[in-house]
């Protein structure tokens, strides 16, 4: 995939100086037009082989348009932290928002790439790597997000020569290390590997563009050029990604009125309650100081129908838990930080690192849930975002979190009464409000989106887990019961 990069193109001095202002003025022109409609992000990678210019390259074009607002990312080996978190945790924390460009100076592409060459992983689990990328891009595209790929290359005896060169002068011989080497070493290996790499992943979302590192000159201005090129595109299209092609729409499926199966008549004595509460409580406690879970981390998922004693569930939860271990993350309408974002991103941004415990008090489920059927987002929106939804889950699963999902289910005839009590009652009046009302006018909708839901996302390492809650010691009971188990079971 590399031959093209290897013509020795060059740009002339005179060429270059002549060019460059124009150049300037119009990406200048180009990311003041962005910010201003501020529809989208744009998001650029500069990868490729050590001593291709990767750094020089993201200096000017830092020093091309106007830095401010440019986010510059230098994505070094992970962090401790960053280690306690599944892997794309930081790349979604560093994500520009809607306006603005980021630049990733080392990607999600450089660990899965170094740890093939190191032969740290095989074949398959590289592929599999490279699968879960295009996802994450594909997901970005489809949210607006403008990506462009850039590979800059050298042949194994400019790479050599560009080292050397470096290494000579005392201004750049720090940026020369023994890993520099020892890479170059393994020329043909990050070759072979990298080639694989952008053979899979070069899509017509976000394709990659390969560009011969020899020239600085003809660097700066092929990356310059091709990123004005696709900004002047998106921004003359208003702003807007290309429609594109809608999932299929969803077969029936047998389970939509689930819950309307359930058995509500499920309950338990207060003492009864009392007293299982306390062994579960002190279960739980148990569990969380077990070492053990220093390895893992818990995350609850707790959504339902309006008045289904969510926040009583969780205070009981709460109340076994030592404060400083845990979080409690409610969920409302996005802010506009949170709209200039992906839809996932508010979610990332609050997953627990290994021996955390994080309660999210409704969650990313509201697309297919609230957003869905007030129409909120497009229908392709939420359709999609199945798919999504289950790549996200993996991803906290296969880094070690326990994922546990319920939804709180009453009756309509239940939900009425607590609703009118709430109203009656002095210091639950907060509880209650006119969007209640109004959600309940739509509950026979929220029936048929939760039984999608569920059968749509119910993967066997993390189940929803049905609760049925007209009584509310029964729901808090069998919440508490089933978090001690699931968690227990990924010990």
């Amino acid at each position: 995939m590399f031959e093209s990069a290897e013509l020795g193109h060059s740009i002339s001095k005179a060429q270059y100086e002549k060019e460059v202002p124009i150049l300037r003025e119009e990406l200048l022109e180009a990311q003041l037009d962005l910010r201003q409609c501020g529809k989208f992000q744009v998001i650029v990678l500069i990868g490729g082989v050590d001593g291709a210019g990767k750094s020089e390259t993201v200096k000017i074009l830092n020093e091309w348009m106007d830095p401010r607002y440019i986010e510059t990312n230098a994505m070094s080996a992970s962090s401790e932290e960053e280690l306690a978190h599944p892997a794309m945790w930081r790349f979604w924390r560093a994500l520009p928002p809607r306006g603005k460009i980021g630049i990733f100076f080392g990607s999600w592409y450089t660990e899965p790439i170094i740890n093939r060459v190191n032969r740290r992983i095989k074949v398959p689990d590289f592929d599999q790597a490279m699968e879960q990328i295009i996802h994450f891009e594909n997901m970005l595209c489809d949210e607006g997000a403008l990506i462009l790929k850039f590979w800059l290359h050298l042949s194994k005896e400019a790479q050599k020569n560009r080292l050397k060169t470096l290494e000579k002068d005392p201004d750049t011989r720090w940026r020369v290390t023994e890993a520099e080497w020892e890479h170059f070493k393994l020329y043909d290996k990050f070759r072979k590997v990298s080639s694989r790499a952008l053979t899979l992943t070069s899509t017509a979302e976000a394709p990659w563009i390969i560009v011969e590192g020899t020239d600085p000159r003809f660097r700066y201005m092929t990356i310059g050029r091709n990123i004005l090129s696709a900004l002047k595109k998106r921004l003359e299209g208003g702003g807007h990604r290309p429609v594109s092609q809608a999932p299929p729409a969803l077969p029936p499926i047998d389970n939509k009125f689930l819950l309307k199966s359930l058995d509500f008549s499920q309950s338990m004595s207060k003492k009864a309650y009392e007293k299982e509460l306390d062994k579960y409580q002190r279960k739980l406690n148990l569990i969380v100081r077990n070492r053990k879970f220093k390895k893992l981390s818990v995350i609850l998922v707790f959504e339902g129908f309006d008045a289904a004693g969510k926040g009583g569930a969780i205070r009981r939860i709460a109340g076994a838990l030592d404060p400083r271990t845990y979080r409690i993350i409610p969920i409302a309408a996005p802010t506009e930080e949170e709209k200039a974002q992906p839809y996932l991103w508010r979610f990332w941004r609050h997953i627990p690192k290994k021996g955390d415990f994080t309660i999210f008090d409704r969650s990313w489920y509201g697309r297919v849930l609230v957003e869905r059927v007030e129409g909120y987002c497009s229908e392709a929106d939420w359709m999609r975002a199945y798919r999504e939804i289950n790549d996200f889950e993996e991803q906290l699963i296969r880094n070690g979190s326990a994922l546990i999902k319920f939804w709180l289910s009453i009756t309509k005839e239940e939900q009425l009464k607590r609703f009118k009590e709430r109203e009656k009652t002095s210091f639950k009046h907060f509880k209650i409000t006119e969007e209640d009302w109004r959600n309940r006018k739509n509950w026979d909708k929220y029936e048929i989106a939760c039984g999608d839901m569920i059968d749509r996302t119910s993967m066997e390492l993390s189940p929803w887990t049905i609760i049925e809650a007209n009584d509310k010691y029964f729901a808090r009971i069998k919440i508490l019961k089933q978090v001690c188990s699931r968690i227990e079971e990924v010990f």
